[in-house]
C-alpha cells in the first residue's frame, strides 16, 4: 500500500518540501563527466554523505560469501508453503510487497537534488550500520542486533543463501540519512545471507514520526550481481516493531522523547502500509524483540519469499 512518509518536521505532521540544494549537488553534476573511478573517490571523500551520481559498475559490490543464486526481478509467484521456517521463529508466510517510501537511497529517486544509490557501493556491505561511512557521525539511540532469516515459501521454507538484504530506517527522532540529514548516511546497509538464509545487523532501535507505525524498510536481491538498484529487487517490504516494547524504551531513554507522541497516535490497524495486510502477514512482518533500554535489544524476523 502507498506510504505517505514525508520529510521530517519537528512537532508537526510531515509535509513534503525540497531541501535547499547544497553546493555538493552542483559538484556531483559536474562529476558525472569525469572518470567513474575518480568520481567514486570524490564522492567517498565528501563530508556530506554518499550522493552517488551514476557511479556504475566500478563501485558495485564485487565479493560474495558464496556462489550467487539465480533469479530476476518481476512478479512474485503465489506462495504455497505454510510450514515452519528455518529458525522456527514464525510460520513461513509470504511477505506483502510494500512501497520503498521516499527515502530509499536505492537509485529510484533523488535526495537533495542528487541521484542517490548506496546499493552497489561496497562500503555499505556491512553488519554495523550505526555510523556514516568515511568518518561520519554515529546515530544516537539504543543498540539493537537484528537477525533476518530469508526462506522460500515455495520450497518448504528452505533457507535462501547468497541473497542480499538491504535495510534502512529512521533515527531516534524520525529522520532519514541522505534526505532529512543530507550530511549523514548512517542506518543503511546490506549483507549476503549465509547457509541458513540469515544476516544480522547491528543498529539502533528506530524512532517514529507522525503518520506511520514504527518500521524498518528492506529490499531483497537474488544475488550481489543483481543488487544494482531498487528496480532489480525481488521483494520490497517493511518490518513493523512491537508498540509496547517501543513505548517502554521511548519513555526510558530521553533520546527518543520526540517519538513518544507519534507512537501514541498510531496503530498497526490504521497504518497505511501494514493496515491492509492479512492477519498472517501482520504477524510475520512484526519483529520479535527482547531486552531492555539499559542493556539493548535483540530482534528477529523471518521473511517469506516466493521464488
Amino acid at each position: 500500500m502507498e506510504d505517505t512518509e514525508q520529510p521530517f518536521a519537528t512537532g508537526t505532521a510531515r509535509k513534503y518540501h525540497d531541501h535547499a540544494r547544497p553546493a555538493l549537488a552542483d559538484d556531483l553534476e559536474r562529476a558525472q563527466v569525469i572518470d567513474r573511478r575518480r568520481a567514486l573517490g570524490l564522492f567517498g571523500m565528501a563530508s556530506t554523505g554518499v550522493m552517488l551520481a551514476a557511479c556504475g559498475a566500478d563501485n558495485a559490490l564485487s565479493t560474495s560469501t558464496g556462489s550467487s543464486s539465480s533469479g530476476s526481478s518481476g512478479s512474485t509467484p503465489t506462495p504455497t508453503s505454510t510450514s515452519s521456517s528455518a529458525d522456527g521463529s514464525s510460520t513461513c508466510t509470504s511477505y506483502a510487497s510494500e512501497t520503498n517510501g521516499p527515502y530509499p537511497a536505492d537509485g529510484t529517486n533523488t535526495s537533495s537534488g542528487a541521484y542517490s544509490n548506496v546499493v552497489p557501493v561496497a562500503a555499505f556491505q556491512r553488519a554495523d550500520i550505526r555510523s556514516s561511512i568515511n568518518g561520519g557521525n554515529t546515530a544516537a539511540g539504543t543498540q539493537m542486533d537484528f537477525t533476518v532469516t530469508l526462506v522460500d515459501v515455495n520450497n518448504n521454507c528452505a533457507p535462501l543463501a547468497n541473497y542480499v538484504i538491504y535495510i534502512w530506517h529512521c533515527d531516534a527522532v524520525g529522520r532519514y540519512s541522505l534526505y532529512d540529514l543530507p550530511a549523514e548516511n548512517f542506518l543503511r546497509g546490506l549483507q549476503t545471507t549465509d547457509a541458513n538464509g540469515q544476516v544480522t545487523f547491528t543498529t539502533i532501535v528506530p524512532g517514529t514520526y507522525n503518520g506511520r507505525f514504527p518500521h524498518i524498510h528492506f529490499e531483497v536481491y537474488s544475488s550481489l550481481t543483481n543488487a544494482s538498484n531498487g528496480r532489480s529487487a525481488r521483494l520490497i517490504s517493511q518490518f513493523s516493531l512491537p508498540k509496547d516494547v517501543l513505548a517502554s524504551l521511548y519513555a526510558a531513554n530521553p533520546t527518543y522523547t520526540g517519538s513518544i507522541s507519534a507512537l501514541n497516535n498510531t496503530s498497526l490497524a490504521s497504518d497505511n502500509v501494514f493496515g491492509d495486510n492479512s492477519a498472517a502477514q501482520q504477524t510475520a512482518m512484526m519483529m520479535s524483540m527482547s531486552g531492555s533500554a539499559s542493556t539493548g535489544y535483540t530482534a528477529s524476523a523471518t521473511v517469506g519469499l516466493a521464488t
